[in-house]
């Protein structure tokens, strides 16, 4: 009986053993597959990253910022260039993010397509998303900082295919319609049809959704909103944990398809200095104006009084004062 106890204990700690041996060969597995996940992340994040002719620091800046406790700026632009052969596109959507540590929040801005603004190197005003063909990010940054007052610190520029694979990867996004309409897909120009209400869409039904002007009431204003809702709604996937086993394949997406002056590890420090950023924390805010025609062509006209206003707004979330 003494003798039989014995193998039973020998037995028991033999299989002990080889389940902490399992256990550990398991998280040595998981180890080194996170390690080869976080160094292809980083490595594809690193294709994205293009300087700008201007430097680290923006002209408005005696400085350049320091992401971890300064508060920054961010333009984003959404680049339409496949009709053109991936040259001198035009941006079908620019959006301006101030980040502030010490709220801890984001003011969003979306910039109507057709704003009437002083584009350098031009003669005359023209529709902000000229910019880009006529100087490319160069132009456009410079062109927002002339018409918010505030410096541009970092951009992030995304082409449609890009914007679409991000959201394809992170299994789409959901989004409250507004009411019904149609818009036509970019891939072979069939109807992609919305209904009144919740709806999750993939990459091709979200750019269509993010872009429709035509049949919103409120033309740019509401194609305005849609975008925010579709950034705030990327922001909630992409943070939550399902998104994280997707790293790598998002980040060879960003890698391929999109350029930003923003380093890795400018990304990093954000993360450790906002590490509860969700969706709740951006607030949206608006540049409004009026409808114009000059020669027949149409343009917003931001308003005067309000875009004053919007500047001391932007300059103070970024605790910035500057004067052209």
């Amino acid at each position: 009986m003494e003798r039989y106890e014995k193998k039973t204990k020998k037995r028991r700690r033999l299989r002990i053993k080889r389940i902490i041996m399992v256990i550990g060969l398991l998280l040595t597995v998981l180890v080194a597959f996170g390690g080869y996940i976080v160094y292809n992340a980083y490595d594809a994040a690193n294709q994205s990253f293009t300087e700008l002719e201007r430097g680290e620091k923006s002209k408005l800046r005696e400085e350049a910022v320091e992401v971890s406790k300064d508060p920054f700026s961010v333009l984003i632009m959404g680049v339409e260039d496949y009709s053109t052969g991936g040259e001198n596109g035009r941006t079908d959507s620019l959006m301006v993010a101030t980040f502030n540590p010490d709220t801890q929040n984001v003011k969003l801005l979306s910039i109507p397509r057709d704003s009437l603004v002083e584009i350098p190197g031009k003669a005359e005003r023209d529709k902000i998303n000229h910019a880009y063909a006529f100087g490319g990010k160069e132009a456009t940054i410079e062109s927002v900082e002339g018409l918010l007052n505030i410096p541009i610190d970092y951009y992030v520029t995304v082409g449609f295919s890009g914007f679409k694979d991000i959201i394809d990867e992170i299994d789409g996004v959901t989004v409250d319609v507004p009411f019904d309409f149609y818009e036509k897909s970019d891939v072979d120009n069939r109807r992609l049809h919305f209904t009144e209400g919740e709806m999750t869409l993939d990459g091709e039904k979200a750019l269509a959704y993010a872009r429709m002007r035509k049949q919103d009431p409120r033309g740019d204003f509401g194609r305005n909103d849609r975008q925010k809702q579709i950034i705030t709604a990327v922001v909630d996937k992409m943070l939550s944990p399902s998104s994280l086993t997707k790293l790598d394949n998002i980040a060879q997406h960003i890698g391929e398809n999109v350029e930003t002056n923003m380093r890795v590890s400018h990304a990093l420090a954000i993360q450790k200095k906002y590490p509860n950023f969700n969706a709740d924390k951006i607030e949206k805010v608006s540049l409004n104006g009026t409808d114009q025609y000059y020669g027949g062509i149409y343009y917003f006209e931001p308003d005067p009084v309000q875009l004053e206003e919007l500047q001391a707004e932007l300059q103070e979330h970024m605790d910035h004062e500057t004067q052209y």
